[in-house]
């Protein structure tokens, strides 16, 4: 069974207060593709513009490093079918920890952390309260092994610390981030994979991914 984890790009959508939301249209219209092919054929060929930092997206070590790799660096192997451990956070916590992250087995492994966050998106509160990876807690999924790091939450970072430091730190040992993922309590603890995979856009940092798990039969 496969699960989407991704939230859907629409027109104008709000993924953080300060971004603009994406604006849809078109570069060639059915009616005005009539006159290009024969009689009973039309097409339709779409526009987007948006920023890169729009929906649930992938980040890479370029994002935070001017002589990192950009989204055409990651080999497949690095984002697909990922055996995926999922963090659920209690409530109330917000900093996520190396002390909390210490129970799990996140060698080779895609962690995915589950605060809930993800019900307030599109809205204000969604900034507010928010959770994130600590810096310790950055600091142990690297030692430990960990390969990619998810969240639904609105950064994986305390937004409130200017030196973003689980940025700062991921990005740094080559981890690609997944942030504002949704549709996480449909997954088990282990026995998932995951996949995010970006377009192979040179000179580009971050970018939306299609997010999805891959649930053996009977463990959602």
């Amino acid at each position: 069974m496969y699960v989407e984890l991704n939230h859907v790009i629409h027109e104008g959508m709000v993924t953080l207060p300060n971004l603009p939301g994406p604006e849809l249209g078109l570069h060639l219209t059915r009616e005005a593709s009539r006159a290009v092919y024969s009689q009973g054929t039309e097409f339709e060929i779409g526009r987007v513009s948006l920023v890169a930092n729009t929906g649930t997206y992938l980040d890479s070590p370029y994002h935070r490093y001017p002589d990192g790799h950009d989204l055409t660096g990651f080999p497949l192997d690095r984002l697909v079918d990922l055996p995926a451990v999922l963090v659920r956070v209690d409530a109330g916590r917000f900093g996520v920890d190396a002390a909390m992250l210490a129970a799990y087995d996140v060698a080779g492994k895609a962690v995915l952390l589950h605060t809930g966050d993800d019900a307030r998106f599109g809205t204000p509160q969604y900034v507010e309260d928010a959770h994130f990876l600590t810096r310790d807690g950055a600091e142990h999924l690297i030692g430990a092994g960990a390969v990619l790091v998810g969240i639904d939450a609105a950064n994986i970072d305390d937004m409130t610390d200017g030196t973003r430091p689980a940025h700062t730190l991921l990005l740094g040992a080559g981890m690609p981030i997944v942030e504002h993922l949704t549709g996480l309590e449909q997954l088990p603890p282990t026995g998932a994979t995951f996949t995010a995979t970006p377009p192979r856009i040179a000179g580009l940092a971050t970018f939306p991914v299609r997010a999805f798990a891959k649930v053996p039969s009977g463990e959602a």
